[in-house]
């Protein structure tokens, strides 16, 4: 501490004043009496000498008190700096270390990190800015990252302009937020979505075997896999598992589909399931609507596989059979009758297919049209413009006036639409991919009428939904239709031909997809005057077309075994009829079982097409590409290069192939 004497002393401008003031005093004195002056004089003068050696000396002290002072502060800061819970590095221009203190030599298990190179230790660096701000005060500048070295968390707080990071470890908290997300709540459906096919034709004590043996199957399976599971109806059950299970499931691509499938595999139908699962929701009511919506989703795709919502992530696993044909006809009758009572309700039908619209599309959207006809519902059908594919169909509509009056441009069924309007939407249920999607949005009533597996993309406020994947065509739908929604139904020979026509291209002449009612609605069709030779002349092939898919085939290369893949030079336009008619060509070829073909269309995006014959799920390869379809038939368009297209195709195949081993 500092002498106490000192504090008291006189300094600055008093002590000189009251030395001067003295001064004064004495020359008085000296002038009246000048030994006393004289003796005060030398008063004054030992009092100066006292004065300044107490000022030397006070400055003396001072000097060494703040030394001490200043020594005893860096060894405080020191200390602080070598015991404080975060890290702190400063580097130079050149990013090497210039020092650090003890934390980061232990966070990094070295003596010392002084002239290592910063990107190397940090490779994240250097990041975007991230301001942020305390009140009003912003921090221009800070870079906040996750670091991981060690089995330990950091986040690290960069400011470049001061060349300074700090670092703090977030291990505890992180290890924390890990076992929080891998306890979250997650919920799921499973459903046996055949077991009437399966159990067709067994006695009660058959079918209560049947569905313990898979129940035992399903629990064994549960148990497993740390899943609670609820049997709520013979064919029906719940999940309760939390995050950490249910990646455990993904990872094993739900065994539990391919264990029942193949346990049931002596039946004239295998047993499949279905499964809806859902996580990522705090609230366990939206949960519950998810996991039931995926369901619906993994149903619509045609069974046999699992729909898993995680936040804004929708996988789906499984889907390695096609869909189980209903062998009951309730279905149809009941959307028949309430398809017929839309109609009545309305004051104009639209019916409108997908872009580029096949003979099965414009053969639906007949048939939908001949429905309203009967009950007197004014109808048009909508069609951009003719293709190839249905080119020699429409020369025949032309030869009808009146069904030739039905069709009619986007552009005026946008003007013609009321609040009363109703649309049908055939071959197709996703809006984006309709000939006119703002009719979609603008009509508050749609009906869809579609075959294909239901993809994440979906009109869900349609009125009426008839999505049947195990059906061969919409054609197919829309005949069983006709047949519940009058019963004086009689459709004219160009009207049956060409719902035939729709049947006969999705069938590639009843050689795919067919089942026992394919053939049912075929011959339905052909007791209404279809005419089978009149099909054969649509369908004709033409030479030129002919020679291109030859030349297209000869630069098929195999991969994977079983799998052909035909690419078209850079330039070559190809139409997407002829695509697909190369696809299926390709698929006639022994020991090949999936075909991909990729061309340029006429409107410049490239267009791929996929045909399998039920062995490969080539849905998933192009929904993957951001297409969709069905298990053997699907098909995407992509903007970017033929050669760029070629190399994200084999790249998901090349993903497929890791996570199934196709055709192992």
């Amino acid at each position: 501490m500092m002498p106490k004497f000192l504090l008291k002393r006189w300094h600055g401008y008093q002590t000189v004043w009251a030395f001067a003031l003295l001064l004064i005093i004495d020359a008085f004195l000296v002038a009246y009496n000048w030994p006393l002056g004289l003796v005060c004089l030398v008063l004054i003068a030992v009092l100066g000498y006292i004065m300044v050696r107490a000022e030397i000396l006070f400055r003396r002290e001072l000097v060494e008190y703040m030394g001490s002072l200043n020594l005893r502060i860096k060894r405080v800061e020191g200390e602080v700096a070598a015991s404080v819970p975060l890290g702190i590095v400063l580097y130079s221009e050149d990013h090497s270390i210039e020092w650090h203190n003890p934390f980061v030599s232990r966070m990094f298990e070295e003596k010392t990190l002084i002239g290592s190179d910063l990107l190397a230790l940090f490779p994240q660096l250097p990041f975007k800015h991230k301001e942020k701000k305390e009140g009003n005060k912003e921090l221009p500048g800070e870079i906040q990252f996750e670091y991981r070295v060690h089995d330990h968390v950091y986040e690290l707080y960069h400011y470049p302009e001061e060349r300074l990071i700090y670092i703090y470890e977030m291990t505890e908290l992180a290890t924390l937020r890990e076992k929080y997300e891998n306890e979250k709540l997650a919920l799921g459906i499973i459903m046996l979505d055949n077991l009437d096919e399966a159990s067709q034709g067994m006695d009660d004590q058959q079918r209560t075997a049947l569905i313990a043996r898979a129940s035992s199957e399903i629990t064994a399976w549960a148990k497993d896999y740390h899943v609670y599971l609820r049997r709520l109806s013979s064919e029906r059950y719940l999940m309760v598992l939390n995050h950490s299970s249910l990646q455990q499931l993904e990872m094993s691509r739900f065994v539990i589909l391919d264990n029942i499938r193949e346990m049931t595999a002596d039946l004239k139908v295998p047993m499949t399931l279905s499964m809806g699962l859902a996580n990522g929701s705090d609230s366990i009511r939206e949960l519950g609507e998810l996991a039931q919506s995926s369901l619906d989703m993994a149903l619509g795709r045609g069974g046999d596989q699992a729909a898993v919502k995680a936040g804004q992530r929708l996988s789906f696993y499984g889907g390695k059979t096609n869909a189980v044909e209903k062998r009951t006809r309730v279905r149809a009758r009941v959307i028949a009758h309430a398809l017929r009572d839309l109609m009545q309700e309305s004051d104009r039908v639209f019916i409108m297919g997908h872009k580029m619209p096949d003979m099965d599309a414009i053969g639906a959207s007949i048939g939908i049209w001949k429905a309203a006809n009967l009950y007197h519902v004014e109808a048009y059908i909508v069609l951009d413009s003719s293709n190839p594919s249905i080119d020699r169909l429409m020369e025949q509509v032309r030869k009808d006036e009146r069904l030739m009056q039905a069709f009619i441009l986007p552009e005026e069924a946008m003007q013609m639409m009321s609040e009363h309007s109703l649309l049908v939407v055939v071959d197709t249920h996703k809006a984006s991919m309709t000939i006119e999607p703002k009719l979609v949005e603008a009509i508050s009533r749609v009906v869809v009428v579609d075959h294909h597996r239901r993809g994440e993309e979906f009109i869900n406020d349609a009125v009426l939904i008839y999505l049947e994947p195990y059906a061969s065509s919409a054609a197919e739908l829309v005949t069983e239709l006709l047949q519940y929604i009058h019963e004086k139904l009689q459709l004219t020979p160009l009207e049956a031909t060409a719902l035939l026509a729709g049947i006969t291209v999705d069938t590639k002449h009843f050689a795919m997809h067919t089942g026992s009612r394919t053939f049912e609605a075929a011959g339905y069709l052909r007791r209404n005057g279809a005419d089978s030779m009149m099909v054969q002349r649509l369908l004709k092939e033409d030479l030129q077309e002919y020679i291109a898919k030859a030349e297209i085939i000869k630069h098929a290369k195999m991969i994977y075994g079983h799998i052909a893949v035909a690419v078209t030079e850079p330039g070559q336009v190809i139409p997407q009829l002829l695509i697909a008619q190369v696809a299926d060509s390709l698929l006639n070829m022994t020991d090949v079982v999936a075909s991909f073909v990729v061309s340029e269309r006429p409107d410049g995006v490239i267009g791929i097409s996929a045909r399998s014959l039920g062995k490969m799920n080539v849905q998933v390869v192009m929904e993957r590409l951001g297409g969709g379809g069905h298990l053997t038939n699907a098909a995407v368009q992509l903007e970017m290069s033929i050669g760029e297209a070629e190399e994200k195709l084999l790249e998901v195949l090349a993903e497929i192939d890791k996570e199934e081993e196709l055709f192992e």
